[in-house]
C-alpha cells in the first residue's frame, strides 16, 4: 500500500548514527534577525507512488499538498512568499502541461489558492514585496496576476525555459508568461557567493543572517530552496520545494526512484538523478543538527498533522531547545 509515504516514525538508530552533521549551521549574532515562516495552502495533487521511491507500488498514488510559504522578516516586516502553489484553471497551463496533468493522474484540486490563503491570513498582496519561485513546474508557479506590485526571484536556470517557453515553442512544458519577466530578477550564479552547512551556494538574501536562498540542483534547471532562521536563538527551518517528494528519500529510508519504459523513456521525477540525490544527501544532513526542521512541499504526513496554527495567520513554530 502507497499509504506508507505518510510514515514518520522516529528512525532507527542505524539511520540516526548514520547521518553525518557536516559542516554547522552558523550560531545567531547579538540580536540575531530570523523570520515568522507560515504554510499557505496552495492545492492537493495526487502522485503516483512508483515515480517518487524506488520499489514504489505501481497503480496507486498518494494525495499529497502543494505548499507555499509565508515568510516575514522579523525586524523590517518584509513579506516574501515561497512559491504560489497551483492554479484553479487549469487552462492557464500550457497545453503540454495539461496533457501531462491529466495523463499522469494527477488530478489537482485547489480549494483555495495561494492568493486567496494569503488574504485569508490577514496579509493584503500589495504587502507582499517579493515571490521566491523553487522552480517552474506548474505546481509551484500558480498564477501571478493577482500580484501586481511584487518582485518575482528565481534561478538563473529558469530564464531560457521562460523565453523559449509557450507560445514561442507550441510544445513547450511551461509558459513564457508564467512569470511577469518585467519585474523577474534571476539570480546568476555570482549571487551564490557564498557556502552554509553543508550547501556550498548560497545568497545571504536579506543580508544579515536571517534568511539563505540556497542553490538544489538536480530536479529541474534553477531550483532553489530556502533556508531560514526561525528564531534568534538558534533554530532554523529549510524549505525544500522539489529536492524530493517524500520525507523518507530525506532520511534515507528510501530511494530515489528511475526506471525506463517500454519506448526508452525514462521515468524520474529529477531531471539529473545524480545531482538530486547529492543534494538530498547535503539536506539529510541537516537532520544531524539540533533544532533544524525540514520540510518538503509535498509532505502530507506533515500537512495532515499542522493543518491548523502551523498555516497563517499562524506560524510555524521553531524548535525547542
Amino acid at each position: 500500500m502507497c499509504v506508507s509515504i505518510l510514515s514518520r516514525v522516529p528512525l532507527p538508530s542505524s539511520i540516526m548514527s548514520g547521518l553525518s552533521t557536516g559542516p554547522m549551521l552558523p550560531p545567531p549574532s547579538v540580536d540575531q534577525p530570523f523570520i515568522y515562516v507560515s504554510a499557505l495552502e496552495g492545492g492537493n495533487i495526487h502522485i503516483p507512488c512508483d515515480l517518487v521511491v524506488d520499489g514504489g507500488p505501481q497503480g496507486e498514488s498518494i494525495s499529497c499538498p502543494s505548499l507555499a510559504f509565508s515568510l516575514r522578516h522579523s525586524e523590517t516586516k518584509s513579506w516574501v512568499v515561497f512559491d504560489l502553489g497551483i492554479r484553479r484553471d487549469l487552462e492557464g497551463y500550457t497545453p503540454l502541461a495539461q496533457e501531462r496533468i491529466k495523463a499522469m493522474g494527477f488530478t489537482p484540486v485547489v480549494n483555495q489558492t495561494v492568493a486567496e490563503s494569503l488574504v485569508k491570513g490577514g496579509v493584503s498582496l500589495d504587502q507582499v514585496e517579493n515571490i521566491i519561485v523553487s522552480h517552474l513546474h506548474w505546481d509551484h508557479i500558480g498564477d501571478h496576476e493577482p500580484f501586481t506590485k511584487a518582485t518575482f526571484v528565481v534561478g538563473e536556470g529558469s530564464r531560457e525555459l521562460l523565453t523559449t517557453g509557450y507560445p514561442v515553442n507550441p510544445d513547450s512544458f511551461f509558459s513564457s508568461t508564467a512569470l511577469p519577466l518585467e519585474r523577474t530578477r534571476f539570480l546568476s550564479p555570482s549571487d551564490f557567493n557564498l557556502p552554509i552547512g553543508p550547501f556550498p551556494l548560497a545568497l545571504d538574501y536579506f543580508g544579515d543572517g536571517s534568511m539563505y536562498i540556497i542553490d538544489a540542483p538536480g530536479h529541474i534547471e534553477g531550483h532553489i530552496n530556502i533556508l531560514a532562521r526561525t528564531s534568534s536563538d538558534g533554530a532554523w527551518i529549510l524549505l525544500g520545494g522539489d529536492s524530493a517528494h517524500d520525507y523518507r528519500l530525506i532520511t534515507g529510508e528510501k530511494e530515489v526512484a528511475h526506471s525506463v519504459d517500454l519506448s526508452g523513456r525514462v521515468r524520474c521525477m529529477h531531471g539529473n538523478k545524480e545531482e538530486a540525490v547529492e543534494n538530498i544527501a547535503r539536506i539529510r544532513s541537516l537532520l544531524g543538527i539540533p533544532r533544524v526542521q525540514v520540510l518538503i512541499a509535498h509532505d502530507s504526513k506533515w500537512y495532515e498533522e499542522n493543518k491548523g496554527s502551523a498555516f497563517l495567520p499562524g506560524v510555524i513554530p521553531p524548535l525547542a531547545l
